[in-house]
């Protein structure tokens, strides 16, 4: 069941082996998602739209995250320092070198990598624990630096952002700006895809089953580990950018240790190793809170909520129910959402038989 494919459904090369798309139905489900994606502000308000631009930006730094976990089988705990590097580095460009916004973007990504790569150097030696100790210091480290350059970030006081402005069209509301982010989605997620056919995108995956035997076959480990670090950084930069763009003020208490965890969360209950798992791993934590939310104003009045008194509490109860999540997903589906519907697809493919 590892590539649950129906019996007769042959491959004879590697191109149909290695494509993005294996059926003609699945290009034609990814164009049809596409073009509903595109007419969501027609049919949600602002309020879901902002869901589905926070859903947008934070699965593009998720993806990340996964590339250099999932793909590499690498660890990262500061992967919330370089979304902020990212968001801070927009803005400065901006406003201190006049750059357009919509260039920004991808050059806030290009310096992140840059930095991703600095801190990525210890990888090449170090692996497991230690690896993550290191990425913990990355965290502390870039922390300490926004606080203190008040030139680059404002320090303390955070730096104001403008909105996205392209031939003179601003896109400063939720209708506008979805088309933004939904733009950078598809190119990023699908620059991901064909990133996996490619021979560093194995050679990546290469590193993560077993590393003395990728290292026998000629692979670089030390390249690869580092440049999986720049590729995470990439994707981190580019959410961290749109981020900045959208709220249009930086904090720098947003980019704490918690939210690196978040990533890691996200990663974790969408899927490891999986591109579209990173997406549905964003929205899962997204949409959770909203839920634990809904659920607390249903209970409101009753005599749960004068025991714990939900309406007091619900930030905890938030983060008690992200925890929760995690664990559960590690107990019982540690595969992640994108193999439940991996599964799913193809229990309507082989039924009514198993093969």
């Amino acid at each position: 069941m590892s590539e649950l494919r129906p019996a007769g459904d042959y491959r004879t090369s590697y191109a149909a082996d290695m494509t993005v798309f294996p059926t003609r139905n699945s290009r034609l489900a990814m164009l049809a998602g596409i073009a509903l994606a595109c007419a969501a502000p027609l049919a949600f308000g602002r309020y879901e739209l902002g869901l589905m631009i926070n859903i947008g930006f934070l699965g593009i730094a998720a993806l990340g995250l996964n590339i250099l976990v999932g793909f590499t089988g690498q660890i990262s705990i500061g992967h919330a320092a370089f979304f902020g590097f990212g968001a801070f580095l927009s803005a400065w460009l901006h406003e201190s070198l006049h750059v357009p916004i919509i260039m920004c973007i991808p050059l806030a990504g290009l310096g992140t990598a840059v930095v991703g790569l600095v801190f990525g150097l210890p990888a090449a030696r170090l692996k497991g624990l230690y690896l993550a100790i290191a990425t913990l210091a990355a965290q502390f480290i870039l922390e300490d630096f926004f606080a203190r350059a008040r030139w680059f970030t404002g320090g303390v006081a955070g730096r104001m952002t403008e909105s996205v402005t392209i031939a003179g069209f601003v896109f400063d509301r939720e209708e506008t700006y979805f088309y933004i982010v939904l733009a950078f989605v598809v190119v990023m997620f699908l620059g991901a895809a064909n990133l996996m056919r490619t021979r560093d995108g194995r050679a990546l995956v290469a590193v993560r089953d077993h590393y003395l035997s990728a290292e026998v076959m000629g692979i670089n480990l030390a390249y690869y580990r580092t440049l999986s670090f720049a590729i995470s950084s990439f994707y981190a930069g580019i959410g961290g950018a749109l981020y900045a763009h959208y709220l249009l003020f930086v904090s720098v208490e947003a980019f704490n240790i918690l939210f690196s965890i978040q990533f890691l969360g996200m990663v974790i209950i969408g899927g490891l190793g999986s591109v579209m798992g990173s997406l549905m791993g964003a929205a899962f934590m997204v949409l959770l809170p909203e839920v634990v939310q809904a659920l607390a104003d249903q209970l409101a009045g009753s005599s749960l909520d004068r025991a714990i008194k939900l309406g007091a509490n619900i930030s905890f109860l938030r983060e008690m129910a992200v925890g929760a999540a995690i664990i559960l997903f590690l107990v019982f589906e540690p595969n992640g959402l994108a193999h439940r519907w991996r599964l799913i697809k193809a229990y309507w493919k082989l039924y009514p038989y198993s093969h």
